[in-house]
This record gives C-alpha cells, sequence and structure tokens, in this order.
C-alpha cells in the first residue's frame, strides 16, 4: 500500500474558438443539450463508474455536467470521467452512525486523509463519544459544525520518541499535533507507579512507554560501563519482564551511553522482547565512524539481535546514532534485513543537529568523532556558540549542548522509507532546557520538509506519524490498534491543519514556542485545542499498556 498522496484529477483545458463543441465523458453515451436541469445532473451522477456521456455545449458545459472533473482525450474533445465513490475507509462498522443518529460533532469541507488506505477526499467527518463515526461527502445531522474548508483532517500525530509526561511540556506537544505521547526511549519510573500518577493527575494526550534498560541496571547496582554476565544478565531481564507486566510496552537500551551492556546483554533482552512479544527499542552503540567502534558496526549488531531472536527491533533517531554521514548504507542495511524477513523500523526527527549534556559519553572525544568545531556547538536556551575558551566552563555545568553535526541530506535520504517514522526524543521541562525538538518535531516536517522544500510527500509525511507506529506500538498495546487511522469507528484522535501556514517556531535559544498552524486536536473526540489555542481544562489522555500485563 502505498502513502504517496494521490494525484488529483485534472480539469478540462480551454479551448479555442475554432476548436470542436463535443465533449466525451467517460459514463453511458447519452447526448445533452446545455439546458439539463439539475434532476438530470442528479441522475447522472448515480450511473456506473464505467458509463460515459458525449456532453455537447462548452468546456463549462462539460465541467457542469461531470463536476469539473474533465480530462482531454486525443481527438481534442474533452473526456470527462465520473469521480469516484465517496467510500470513507471502515475500521469497525459497528461503530458507525446509525440512521438518523446526531453526530456529536462534524467537521464540514476538510481534506480528509488517511494513510493507512490512501483514502485523500474532501468531505465530513462525523464524531460520536470518542470514535470516527461517519467519513462522508453527504451532510451530517450534528449537534456542533465546525468548518474545516481549507484544512487536512488526519489522524492524531503520535510521538514514537519521546518521554515521560510532565504536566507543561504536553501542551507544546497539543500544539504540535501530538495526540498520543509515547516514551519508547524509555521511562525511569516503576511501571505501576508510572501509569497511576499520570492517570490520577491527568493529561491532555495519551500516554506510555518503554521500561528503560539502564534504570534497572541502576536499581540493581550497575554503573553505565560496568559488565554483567551469566545470572547478573538473567536478573536484569527478570526486573525488566516485571515492568512490561507492568504495562510498559516495549524495552528500551541504549548501549552508547551505557558501554557497559554488551552485545550477550542485548541479544537477552531480543529474546525477552520476542517472548513477550513487545519491540526492542535501541539507540544504537556507536554514533560516529572513529575506531574503534563505527556506525555501520552498530546497526548491524541490531540486525543480528532481530535475527538471532525474531523480536522486532527499532533503530532510534537513525540520523543522529547509526547513520549519521551514512544514511543511504544505514537505510540499505535495513531494508536488506527487512527483505530477509527480519522485523526492523526506525524513526528519526527533522533536525540537522542533536543535543545532550558535555559530560555524557556521547560527547567523549567529539571532535575526532564527529568532525566538528567549538563553533559548532551551541548550548541550550542561549544564542551563545562555544570556544576553546568558554568549552570548559560549560562542561563543567554538564549544560545541555546541541551539536551540529547531522548533514542535511542523511534527513531528505530518510523521508524515502517506509519503515522510518518521526520521534522527538524530547519533551519541554518548565526550565526550557530542550531541543527544540521538543516543541516543533511535526509541524517543521509539514512545513518545511513538504510544503517548502517538497521533500516528501503530505500522505507520506503523515504516515510517518500516524499509521506507522500505531503500527509499532500496536505490536503490544491493543489500544493503538485503533489510533493513527482517519477510518470509520477507529478512536477519534484526530489533527486539523492549516497545510498552507503549518510550520515550526521553536529555536535553540527559545525552544517553548508553540507550532502555528495546528487549529484543532481532538484526543477521545475531546477538543484539547481550536484557534484560540489549548483548552488546558480538558484533560481526556489515557495510559496505553502492553497486553503483556
Amino acid at each position: 500500500m502505498s502513502d504517496e498522496t494521490p494525484t488529483p484529477r485534472q480539469r478540462p483545458v480551454p479551448r479555442t474558438a475554432d476548436e470542436p463543441e463535443n465533449y466525451v465523458v467517460d459514463r453511458r453515451k447519452i447526448v445533452l443539450g446545455l439546458g439539463f436541469g439539475t434532476a438530470a445532473l442528479a441522475g447522472l451522477r448515480g450511473m456506473g463508474a464505467g458509463d460515459s456521456i458525449v456532453v455537447s455545449g462548452s468546456p463549462a458545459a462539460a465541467d457542469a455536467a461531470t463536476d469539473g472533473t474533465g480530462e482531454t482525450a486525443a481527438d481534442g474533445t474533452a473526456v470527462v470521467s465520473e469521480p469516484e465513490p465517496f467510500d470513507g475507509p471502515v475500521f469497525d462498522s459497528s461503530l458507525r452512525l446509525a440512521d438518523g443518529q446526531t453526530a456529536d460533532l462534524v467537521l464540514t469541507g476538510g481534506r480528509i486523509i488517511d494513510p493507512e488506505s490512501g483514502f485523500d477526499r474532501v468531505g465530513n467527518v462525523a464524531l460520536v463519544g470518542g470514535v470516527i463515526a461517519e467519513i462522508s461527502d453527504q451532510p451530517i445531522a450534528a449537534n456542533r459544525s465546525i468548518d474545516a474548508t481549507g484544512l487536512v483532517i488526519s489522524p492524531g500525530f503520535i510521538d514514537i520518541l519521546s518521554y515521560q509526561p510532565n504536566g507543561y511540556g504536553e501542551w507544546w506537544k497539543v500544539a504540535d499535533g501530538v495526540t498520543a505521547n509515547v516514551g519508547m526511549h524509555g521511562l525511569r519510573f516503576e511501571a505501576t507507579d508510572f501509569h497511576q500518577r499520570w492517570e490520577a493527575e491527568g493529561v491532555p494526550i495519551h500516554f506510555g512507554g518503554a521500561v528503560h534498560n539502564s534504570h534497572v541496571r541502576n536499581g540493581l547496582g550497575f554503573l553505565p560501563d560496568d559488565q554483567a554476565s551469566g545470572a547478573e544478565i538473567t536478573s536484569i531481564s527478570q526486573a525488566i519482564e516485571v515492568q512490561i507486566r507492568g504495562g510498559y510496552l516495549g524495552i528500551h537500551a541504549q548501549p552508547e551511553y551505557a558501554p557497559g551492556v554488551t552485545p550477550t546483554e542485548l541479544l537477552d533482552m531480543g529474546s525477552l522482547a520476542a517472548q513477550l512479544n513487545v519491540p526492542l527499542c535501541v539507540h544504537a552503540r556507536f554514533s560516529d565512524n572513529l575506531a574503534p567502534g563505527v556506525q555501520a558496526e552498530a546497526t548491524g549488531e541490531l540486525v543480528s539481535v532481530a535475527r538471532e531472536t525474531g523480536c522486532h527491533v527499532h533503530i532510534e533517531h537513525l540520523n543522529s546514532t547509526g547513520g549519521t554521514g551514512r544514511m543511504a548504507e544505514a537505510l540499505d542495511e535495513i531494508q536488506a534485513a527487512i527483505d530477509e524477513g527480519l522485523r526492523m523500523t526506525s524513526c528519526m526527527y527533522p533536525y540537522e543537529f542533536w543535543a545532550t549534556t558535555l559530560r555524557s559519553a556521547r560527547f567523549r572525544e567529539w571532535q575526532e568523532k564527529y568532525g566538528i568545531t567549538y563553533e559548532d556547538l551551541q548550548v541550550a536556551g542561549t544564542d551563545e556558540r562555544l570556544s576553546a575558551a568558554t568549552f570548559q566552563d560549560a562542561y563543567d555545568a554538564n549544560l545541555l549542548t546541541a551539536a551540529f553535526a547531522i548533514p542535511a541530506g542523511d534527513i531528505e535520504l530518510g523521508f524515502s522509507r517506509d519503515f522510518m517514522m518521526l520521534g522527538s526524543d524530547a519533551i519541554l521541562e518548565p526550565s526550557h532546557n530542550n531541543h527544540p525538538r521538543s516543541t516543533g518535531c511535526f509541524a517543521r516536517t509539514l512545513g518545511l520538509y513538504v510544503r517548502e522544500q517538497q521533500i516528501v510527500p503530505l500522505g507520506t509525511a503523515l504516515a510517518m506519524m500516524t499509521i506507522r507506529p500505531a503500527n509499532l506500538l500496536g505490536i503490544s498495546a491493543p489500544a493503538m490498534r485503533r489510533k493513527g487511522r482517519m477510518q470509520i469507528g477507529a478512536d477519534a484522535d484526530v489533527t486539523v491543519f492549516n497545510p498552507n501556514t503549518i510550520i515550526d517556531r521553536s529555536t535553540i535559544a527559545n525552544p517553548a514556542q508553540e507550532s502555528v498552524g495546528v487549529e484543532y486536536v481532538f484526543v477521545n473526540g475531546v477538543e484539547v485545542r481550536n484557534p484560540g489555542g489549548s483548552v488546558r481544562t480538558a484533560l481526556p489522555g489515557t495510559a496505553i499498556r502492553s497486553e503483556a500485563v
């Protein structure tokens, strides 16, 4: 199934005065005069898709008879095709709007896009409770209507690679079109406590995440560089399993930040992930090509884990770890694994810089590893680029620092593969000491890479932030199997945005800037954002748990 946005039908080309005035319409061969009435037009619209008509008159008459969907035949006549039947995609027909039923809300006249089926038509969407109850080009009775003319009606965006809620950053996610904030980069909390806390406090968007291998290791007394073996690895796996059965959606590991995680321990995590049917999400072992330890080895290790254990391996932010400067090769390696029958996916964030604290393992030998200089480092929350004179103070303070070390071409290549998703790898903290991807990841994709640079089609970009992450998370979470879809009977997590204005505004110096162009966001059918801003009293988000409980 293609993610590509269908090409709109073309209107007839205007003709000069000396051109013939017979216009062939691809339906039943009926000759109509210029004066046909509304009743005749209605009858024509009910004809079969393979029927044809010859319209006598002007191009305008042909347009009127066929809703303007004209094309040009080889002999110069205008061939006009009957519009395709408006068949809204259906996920669960039992939840469809019943005859005579009034919807809670109808979004009217918007461009409805369902990335899973490829459906892309202008029409109306009805919400009832927490469900998409109808998708139609006909009027739908509703208690409330919203005019979505000129806007895109999409499944809500799923941030696959975020962090835990904090009661603050979620609202910037909402402004970026996100309806599910999923911390597959690992959560440093006990699963039961995590879910219960945020269910009690309330959040505007759905939440969940993966058990963090490093958190488990730390709890058992292992430092990042400490290696485990034998019974020690078994004890780590047993502790991880408890968290999965507590509701976490997968396992996260980050051997670059915790070098003590050996290939044996990683294989053990893969075996456990396969056993529990959850994904293994990995920040790969190497982010550079400076021996010893290069990125090709890092992606190769993860392919081996998928092959030897049978688990689904998801490579986190490939553009900054495992594929930096070698994205074409990394993508080909993953594709070859998929062609072999292995289960693998990846994600990226659409920025040319990553960020972490200066004293982390990632910044060890950073100049040699990434081929960058002090001037390529910018302290988060400031406009300051570091220098040889200022670096030590920033290092001593362990400041969050952005490194401009990702080639623009890597991001462009990432959009080309159907196993790639989008994930922010961040959530805004009250300190605002964050990477701008925490607040602008999705609007940036739609504004910069879809509209301005035309690197990726709209339908593909939406698939990367809706159905693809929904399918990955649906491996372990039944609730996710009803999300990421603009389909009748699917969950009413809906994002409505203006494709002509959507863009990110956040920067390294000031990430606390809302994206623009996201007009409405609905979570479980509840409005959490409208053109006036976010509805801060609305907290309809729910916990997303695995079925291995």
